[in-house]
């Protein structure tokens, strides 16, 4: 059988050390549930945005088998300042929304793209949309950050993870920070990506 070696890409999603207790991380909890041959590695980065995946890629272990990648997050937040500046009417706003989703298109896509070039079996994550004391404004703003994921998803025929029916409870995020995930929610997350990787064969890529 293949030796699997899944890279995670993207956010604090994966990367949410700083967060949970030592060893609650998602990392950690893949490493446990993994068996002895497979391998996890962590090149995701608190604060990184879409812009950021090409520079992820390249450090990309030559032994690489699989991809999951996590980002949107913090594109999502960059937008808050605009997301709070008044409008004069209902059009006006949803012609600024356009303009940050349109934005968050442009890069995302092309970050997306690169990892699908790689020809390697991919999981895509959305946004989660449960955090805690998140108001219905934010919560409706993040579909059209989710919508350009699940399109561009779509659009590359590549697997999705859908955080948003995952981390569905308070627990589910850190005390230390609402936005991250709790060592429940890294535990649901690593679960998720534990049985894809089982039940997903390896592809030889075009590395």
């Amino acid at each position: 059988m293949t030796r699997k070696h899944l890279v995670l890409l993207g956010d604090s999603v994966f990367d949410n050390h700083a967060y949970v207790a030592q060893g609650g991380a998602v990392v950690h909890h893949l490493g446990r549930m993994l068996p002895p041959d497979d391998r996890v590695s962590l090149l995701a980065v608190d604060g990184d945005v879409s812009q950021n995946i090409p520079g992820q890629l390249q450090k990309l272990p030559s032994d690489v088998t699989h991809l999951a990648m996590s980002v949107g997050g913090n594109d999502a937040l960059g937008c808050l300042p605009a997301l709070d500046a008044s409008c004069g009417s209902v059009l006006e706003a949803l012609s600024r929304l356009n303009e940050l989703q349109r934005q968050f298109t442009n890069s995302y896509r092309l970050a997306v793209s690169a990892v699908a070039r790689l020809g390697l079996p991919c999981m895509v994550c959305t946004i989660y949309d449960r955090v805690p004391r998140l108001t219905p404004p934010l919560w409706t703003a993040l579909s059209l950050f989710n919508d350009v994921i699940t399109r561009e998803v779509i659009r590359l025929r590549l697997d999705a993870l859908d955080l948003r029916e995952l981390l569905l409870d308070a627990q589910d995020y850190s005390v230390v920070s609402p936005i991250e995930p709790s060592d429940v929610g890294g535990r649901k997350i690593a679960s998720a990506l534990h049985h894809w990787l089982q039940t997903t064969e390896s592809s030889n890529g075009t590395r």
